[in-house]
């Protein structure tokens, strides 16, 4: 079996050798080292987390597989303070839709099964180093990819299938961007990410039609709403306005404003 064959099923199944021995492989195979092996509980069990490093950098392990991604809004019920605070957004006339419902049916991608490779993953975002047309070119030279859109997702949510990679609700009056207090936000996500943690971020995938984690601070500058802002942290978020914008011919200026979480692939 490939390396990259790896579900994530299997890697919750693997004993604490098994996990040394599958890391230190995978990382020689990457050209890599293991910087860390540890492990944190997430969907009531412990799931194994593996950093390594490669010129300076660092990635985590991203076991793939069969995986559900996208989010259903049947069997989701917004809670009062949501609709409320959206209620106010529509009343400033911001919004999809005339509810918060219909809002999220346009920002979210549904519910489906894909299967994804096993890859590395940056831990931290980084700035693109030119427009977004030249990050597959600028990227390989080092040797690494941009992320598809569902290895994005399924790397925030790490097989969660709530709102955001935390759960279903967020502190609304508290801000989704900075330092804060919300630890879920602040904090790496199950596989050791750095991801969906600050609405003023925006990260670019292989999909001209995403954009994920944030949405550079426009919802925020803009005035839409506090849980508008935090639905940009949204797990399965695409934000299409904003990915037609930053590629269409205003967003030819406003490149410098978005990120990329580059890829390692695995043999």
């Amino acid at each position: 079996m490939s390396h990259a064959d790896l579900t994530l099923d299997q890697w919750r199944s693997f004993a604490l050798p098994d996990v040394h021995r599958f890391a230190r492989e995978a990382a020689a195979l990457a050209g890599a080292r293991v910087s860390l092996i540890d492990a944190v509980p997430h969907l009531g069990g412990p799931l194994h987390r593996v950093f390594v490093e490669r010129e300076g950098r660092e990635f985590a392990l991203i076991p793939g597989g069969s995986v559900r991604l996208g989010f259903d809004l049947d069997a989701w019920e917004p809670t009062p303070e949501q609709t409320a605070d959206f209620e106010q957004s529509l009343a400033e006339e911001y919004g999809y839709g005339p509810d918060l419902t219909s809002h999220l049916a346009e920002l979210l991608s549904p519910p489906r099964t894909v299967n994804l490779p096993t890859v590395f993953m940056a831990v931290e975002n980084e700035p693109l180093d030119e427009p977004p047309a030249g990050m597959p070119a600028v990227l390989a030279g080092r040797g690494l990819r941009m992320p598809g859109a569902d290895e994005w997702e399924h790397a925030c949510g790490a097989g969660a299938r709530t709102l955001f990679r935390w759960g279903d609700t967020c502190p609304i009056s508290e801000p989704s961007y900075g330092s804060g207090t919300f630890a879920p936000r602040c904090e790496p996500n199950a596989f050791g990410l750095r991801i969906a943690y600050d609405s003023y971020a925006a990260e670019l995938s292989g999909d001209r039609g995403a954009v994920h984690g944030g949405d550079g601070g426009e919802s925020v500058c803009g005035g839409y709403g506090d849980l508008w802002a935090w639905l940009t942290l949204a797990t399965a978020n695409r934000n299409p306005a904003m990915a037609e914008f930053v590629y269409g011919p205003e967003g030819e200026s406003a490149w410098e404003a978005f990120s990329v979480r580059p890829v390692l692939t695995l043999p």
